[in-house]
């Protein structure tokens, strides 16, 4: 089978965000098995060495520039083909900032942004990222029929599938989770940085999400959380004139997985009285939950324990992130190159995600690493860990002091630390590795 898998992200080395991760190890799988074309963009800390690395694992791989770098020179080497964007590609450059003009500017700005979503219809981000080159690219392949299936990996890559191609061959859009409704949720929670834009921009995520989702053959989601958001959303179809406006495609759950040989099980419990946080720290309901524990979760447990201490591990701290670690007891240690070696040095593993949908890849990594973890609602999403008829996995908690007494419960209770660990790493495998996960969505591109 012949596969044209569409990635705005450049998706190595998979270890930036959840994105890379999951678009990268199902593409990996999917190359063991069928010819995979990849196209994606280029962003500026994309190493050459990086591109030759994930040259090796598809078929053919087309990298383009990001629309929002200045021209360089088309690279060709060993099938590698860079390509030029063209020049109808680029954005505008950006506007002046400092000052009462810069201000003045960013407002104007602000206004065009809304104005050219409200009239196209598609959300600025998914315009900012649009590389013309790759569309003619996909163009060209897709009417040579040189593709069985488009797979967009995220939402965002919808932009690059016209609407006639789902009469030719199957297309899918792994989505990841709602835009409308983590929007929505957003608002609902009060954690919007921008409550006005948001409510402004709600409906119109809601028609754009439902444009796109016409497009596709195929939608897949990461929990059952996320397909009920959409199906609350499209069904029932508008009828317009006695005919539905938009065509409501099936709607699949393929969680995310875990690499067992870049998240190994602990050798030992450390104990002590050390937690941590991990994520990619430039995004927004990884801020807000490195805050929420920071600030609200982790005084009344230094008030129980004096040398308690907080790890914060991530790429791309905030300014608002790094503030934390000027505070007693907590360390922000930015990027590293196995997250695994720091969750094994703690005892507890805290999510506290107040936002955003979908299977958490931090959640799985921890539990794959044998270290305990204490979650929200959002940050256990899509797993079973409860117990019931099953052993715990974790302990779940929503307000503070629910938090403190989980976490307590943790740092005294030794023997509760190991069932956790022994029987989260056990869900991992018979449930959550990259190779099951790729099954399933091999699957599906088969049916």
């Amino acid at each position: 089978m012949k596969i044209l898998m569409l990635s705005s992200t450049f998706p190595y080395p998979p270890s930036r965000g959840g994105t890379q991760v999951r678009t990268f190890n199902l593409l990996q799988y999917l190359s063991q098995r069928h010819e995979v074309i990849l196209g994606t963009v280029r962003s500026p800390d994309v190493t050459d060495a990086q591109i030759d690395t994930l040259r090796q694992q598809v078929t053919e791989l087309a990298v383009f520039p990001h629309p929002q770098t200045p021209p360089q020179p088309p690279l060709a080497k060993g099938g590698l083909r860079l390509h030029q964007e063209t020049e109808e590609g680029f954005l505008p450059p950006p506007l002046n900032k400092g000052g009462t003009e810069g201000g003045f500017s960013k407002i104007i700005g602000k206004f065009h942004r809304f104005g050219r979503f409200l009239q196209s219809g598609t959300p600025p981000n998914v315009l900012s990222s649009y590389s013309q080159a790759m569309q003619n690219w996909a163009d060209e392949l897709v009417t040579a029929g040189k593709c069985d299936a488009v797979t967009c990996e995220h939402s965002v890559n919808e932009i690059y599938v016209r609407p006639e191609w789902r009469q030719k061959l199957l297309t899918v859009a792994n989505i990841h989770s709602s835009v409308w409704g983590t929007c929505r949720e957003m608002l609902a929670t009060g954690t919007s940085e921008k409550p006005l834009r948001d409510r402004l921009n709600l409906p119109l995520l809601a028609r754009y999400e439902k444009r796109y989702c016409s497009k596709f053959s195929r939608i897949v989601a990461t929990t059952s959380t996320d397909r009920e958001q959409l199906l609350e959303l499209l069904l029932p179809p508008v009828q317009v004139r006695g005919k539905q406006d938009f065509l409501v495609p099936s709607i699949d759950v393929i969680p995310n997985g875990v690499d067992l040989t870049q998240f190994p099980y602990r050798s030992i419990d450390p104990g002590g009285h050390t937690l941590i946080f991990a994520g990619a720290m430039n995004n927004l309901p990884n801020i807000d939950a490195a805050r929420f524990l920071s600030l609200q979760i982790l005084p009344p447990l230094q008030q129980r324990y004096p040398d308690v201490t907080l790890t914060l591990v991530g790429a791309s701290p905030v300014p608002e992130v790094l503030a934390l670690g000027k505070l007693p007891g907590i360390q922000v240690v930015g990027r590293v190159q196995r997250v695994a070696e720091y969750l094994h040095q703690a005892a507890v593993c805290v999510v506290p995600m107040r936002i955003g949908f979908g299977i958490k890849n931090k959640t799985l990594e921890a539990m794959a690493a044998g270290t305990p973890v204490v979650a929200s609602d959002r940050g256990l999403e899509g797993l079973a860990v409860d117990g019931g008829p099953q052993p715990r996995r974790a302990l779940r908690a929503n307000k503070v002091h629910e938090y403190v007494e989980a976490i307590t419960s943790l740092f005294e209770n030794q023997q509760l630390r190991q069932d956790l660990s022994v029987s989260a790493r056990s869900l991992v495998e018979s449930q959550y590795t990259w190779d099951i996960i790729g099954r399933q969505y091999d699957r599906l591109l088969q049916f």
